[in-house]
């Protein structure tokens, strides 16, 4: 109590020199600090009371508490603390739980993005998985449109062997007929002839043209080893008496996405080509293309090449420039080089045309981009 009479401390404030000489009004409350002493620094909570002792008379009391300020900063210091680990704490946990629940959501559509990619590879027909509801109507249109695809081009694939059946029958009538031309008519005959086989050979090609199926998403995956076995064996029984060999370097695990026709078109182009030019030998070489991103379909690189004279190099880029009209073939090679090129632009791929570094004759190499 401070007043005119007595001054009384606590044993805690006995002896220390504390700024309590202030004189609060009745019911005055102060907080300050923090105030200098010669204990340090304090922080200093003061309010003023008024005791009735009798009627109309009363004792003025002025009571004062003070704390050091270094406990009261340690406090708040432990405070903060416990503050930051707890909402650090949450925070961290809230971010996890954050984290899992988008993992957990997106879960669904990363399996699509999976089975497609299978199925894209060729490994199966049709998304075949387990979803929610939410993703399975995605999944159902997207079936349907693997199945409308295929069910395309079967469709048009069949209707072009219609069309070359209904073409072809004519034509072969027509020669048929020739053939029984009176010989006074010789010279029209010949004529005649040359013109039906030069539909014949136009139709054939252009048929092959559209018949290539070209680039497709869903294509199941074609091993090539066997194929091209087959199809030098019977090359080499054709050209039995030139001695022509094939030597192979193929790659087991090399795979053609896309039509068996396709791969047999470019196959017997590109390899009976070579047995018609080469001396003796012809090398058949597959490599993979791995795919940068994975899961991504790998790609195909399939090159021939032989020891006959070759293709002079000013002459290749000209040879790539040419038209895909049926009558406008390569000149002096033997090979559909524009049906070729139009099975490689259809899978997005590039055909390159150069010399051969181990057998010395022409090389030609197809590149099949990875995911194509």
């Amino acid at each position: 109590m401070h007043g005119e009479q007595f001054f009384w401390q606590s044993p805690s404030a006995l002896g220390r020199n504390l700024p309590f000489d202030d004189d609060l009004a009745p019911g005055e409350v102060r907080f300050d600090g923090p105030l200098r002493s010669e204990v340090g620094e304090i922080y200093r909570l003061g309010m003023g009371v008024a005791w009735e002792v009798a009627p109309d008379e009363a004792v003025y009391f002025t009571l004062f508490v003070a704390e050091s300020a270094e406990v009261l900063e340690r406090e708040i210091n432990i405070f903060r603390r416990s503050l930051w680990v707890y909402l650090g704490g949450a925070g961290i946990f809230m971010l996890a739980l954050q984290t899992f629940m988008v993992r957990w959501s997106l879960q669904p559509l990363r399996n699509v993005i999976t089975d497609l990619r299978r199925v894209e590879r060729g490994e199966r027909d049709q998304l075949e998985g387990d979803y929610p509801r939410e993703v399975s109507i995605l999944t159902d249109n997207l079936n349907e449109f693997i199945e409308s695809e295929r069910e395309h081009l079967k469709r048009y694939r069949n209707t072009l062997g219609d069309l070359a059946h209904s073409l072809k029958t004519p034509l072969a009538v027509m020669r048929t007929r020739l053939e029984t031309v009176e010989p006074e008519r010789q010279a029209l005959r010949d004529e005649m002839a040359a013109q039906v086989n030069r539909m014949d050979e136009i139709v054939a090609y252009q048929l092959s043209r559209a018949a290539t199926s070209g680039h497709q998403r869903f294509a199941a995956p074609l091993e090539i080893d066997t194929r091209a076995e087959e199809l030098v064996s019977g090359l080499e029984k054709v050209y039995a008496r030139k001695g022509t060999y094939c030597e192979f370097d193929l790659d087991s695990s090399a795979r053609f996405h896309g039509e068996l026709g396709d791969l047999m078109e470019l196959l017997g182009n590109l390899v009976e080509n070579a047995f018609k030019w080469a001396n003796q030998r012809v090398l058949l070489t597959t490599r993979t293309i791995l795919a940068n991103e994975p899961g991504r379909r790998a790609g195909l690189m399939l090159a021939v090449e032989d020891d006959g004279p070759g293709i002079p190099p000013e002459k290749v880029e000209h040879l790539l420039q040419r038209g895909v009209r049926g009558d406008e073939r390569v000149q002096g090679h033997g090979i559909g080089l524009a049906i070729v090129q139009d099975i490689v632009r259809a899978y997005r791929g590039t055909l390159t045309v150069g010399q051969s570094v181990e057998l010395g004759g022409a090389r030609f190499e197809v590149s099949i981009p990875p995911g194509a």
